[in-house]
């Protein structure tokens, strides 16, 4: 599909335009925003109000205390697209279905309980599909718009939807006798939560990640969900003051995701120390879906990669115990997309992790060179350029 019609296509879905203020209940003012020199502006859109930017609390206290399920993407190129956003709302879609029929206090809340007899739902569904879609899209265009203006030069956006049950409506429709088709009447509450971020240019030193293996991983990663969010606060106080991302393992030694990316080693066919001149040198590893690891939009996108161009790939969990054959690291995002690791620590002692801070456990290191390794510049490369063709331009 060529820019021109991605372009098309989002105005289809989102008709971008500068809004008219007697058409949107809204508590934001531009003056109000500009005046913040020190905070850079959020918005969010919830419950038919777009949020003054001095109101919004940050996008992980939001998630704390509102369940459902989620996805975030962002701006690219100076906001001239989003990426990757017919992605994101498959894996919503995805997202709500799993929690509807797996755990449905996940996208209800943790107080709400139903006696309701819900019908199953499949994220086929065209009428899921078509009500997530048409909810994110409509709130899309209601603060979007906003967030554009108010945007600094050289900063992107993050975009998080949040998608939660509505109870109430969801007890209503039953007393009309509730199927699939009265499935879609407000059963579902949608946010969109607009914040600023600066991405982190690929391969300049200095710019790799610090990674600490931490604690355990979770026990269904099946569904993005909000509540992830207030689990994984717990493992905050054993974040080492220069660490980007905590990694999650449960047995000591194969280390499965971090605590918000999927993780990638490329790993030596040998213990040869020469440097191989070729990827088939080379394997690339990351933990599979069933070790209960989210299924990440840019992980597919690497393992895509991986195949298209001949790189050999295994899906199973890197195992620290041998680390030594690691020629290269990386954490995969939908924010950073793709961030080589410059080091990796590891608890000497498993047990140590039950401390109550970072400096209280003795660390192994793992060194990676300075820069981003061969395989993952290629890898890096390619899921770039699948970044502009799978686009929605907004202008």
């Amino acid at each position: 599909m060529n820019d021109t019609v991605l372009a098309v296509n989002l105005f289809d879905h989102f008709h971008y335009y500068k809004p008219r203020t007697s058409t949107i209940k809204t508590q934001w003012r531009p003056s109000a925003t500009k005046s913040m020199a020190t905070l850079s502006p959020r918005f969010l859109f919830s419950k038919g109000v777009v949020s003054q930017p001095a109101n919004t609390p940050p996008v992980t206290s939001f998630l704390e205390t509102h369940p459902g399920a989620y996805t975030t993407s962002r701006t690219h190129k100076d906001a001239s697209f989003v990426l990757f956003w017919e992605r994101h709302l498959k894996r919503l879609v995805d997202s709500v279905a799993i929690l509807y029929n797996s755990n449905p206090q996940l996208l209800f809340g943790p107080n709400k309980t139903t006696s309701l007899s819900l019908p199953s739902l499949s994220s086929d569904s065209p009428l899921l599909q078509s009500e997530v879609r048409e909810l994110v899209n409509r709130s899309m265009k209601r603060v979007l718009p906003i967030a554009l203006n108010e945007r600094s030069e050289g900063e992107e956006l993050s975009i998080t939807a949040l998608v939660s049950g509505n109870l109430e409506k969801l007890s209503e429709n039953e007393s009309e006798g509730l199927d699939h088709e009265r499935f879609g009447n407000g059963v579902f509450d949608v946010s969109i939560y607009i914040g600023t971020y600066v991405p982190t240019v690929f391969g300049i030193e200095g710019n790799g990640a610090h990674l600490a293996v931490v604690g355990r991983g979770r026990d269904d990663a099946s569904a993005k969900y909000s509540d992830w969010v207030r689990i994984r606060k717990s493992l905050e106080r054993l974040r080492p003051p220069n660490g980007t991302e905590l990694l999650l393992s449960n047995d000591g030694d194969r280390i499965l995701e971090g605590t918000v990316s999927n993780f990638f080693v490329v790993c030596r066919k040998d213990n040869d120390e020469a440097k191989g001149q070729s990827v088939h040198c080379f394997e690339v590893q990351t933990a599979p879906i069933i070790d209960h690891v989210l299924p990440g939009i840019i992980r597919q996108l690497v393992i895509e990669v991986c195949l298209s161009k001949g790189i050999p790939f295994r899906e199973v969990a890197p195992s620290w115990s041998e680390s030594e054959f690691w020629a290269e690291a990386f954490i995969t995002s939908s924010l950073r997309l793709l961030q080589h690791a410059e080091t990796i620590s590891f608890p000497s002692s498993w047990e140590s992790l039950n401390s109550k801070s970072w400096g209280e456990i003795s660390w192994k290191d793992k060194h990676f060179e300075e820069g981003p390794g061969m395989v993952t510049t290629i890898i890096q490369k390619e899921v770039m350029e699948k970044a502009a063709s799978e686009g929605y331009f907004l202008s």
